[in-house]
């Protein structure tokens, strides 16, 4: 099963296959994200040990949401064994996202 995951904006898409999932998760993105996807690998007769590979909308877009996307699809990959792609079809040892600008983060105060 091949599973691709975009968390680059409000609304999560998640694909198993040919089967498409959206959701938007507000601030519980990073609570929820793992048991959603749970969930439709469950509704699909599927497990974890299922997924053969695995594609990421890797940018640009939200700071946070690619941050935690990433964080479960590296772990996901590493730990499944299974191969990573980023959206344009390049195979990655890691996903690192693209924010599509330098991040704004903001200067110490001292």
């Amino acid at each position: 099963m091949d599973l691709y995951l975009d968390t680059s904006t409000d609304t999560t898409i998640l694909k198993l296959n040919d089967k498409e999932y959206s959701h938007t998760f507000g601030n519980t993105l990073a609570e929820r994200l793992l048991s959603f996807i749970n969930d439709r690998l469950k509704e699909n007769d599927k497990t974890w040990s299922d997924i053969k590979k695995i594609t990421f909308m890797s940018g640009p877009g939200s700071f946070t949401g690619l941050r935690i996307g990433a964080s479960i699809v590296n772990t996901l990959a590493h730990e499944l064994n299974v191969p990573l792609y980023d959206h344009h079809g390049k195979k990655n040892p890691i996903i690192i996202p693209d924010y599509g600008r330098p991040a704004n983060i903001s200067k110490p105060k001292k």
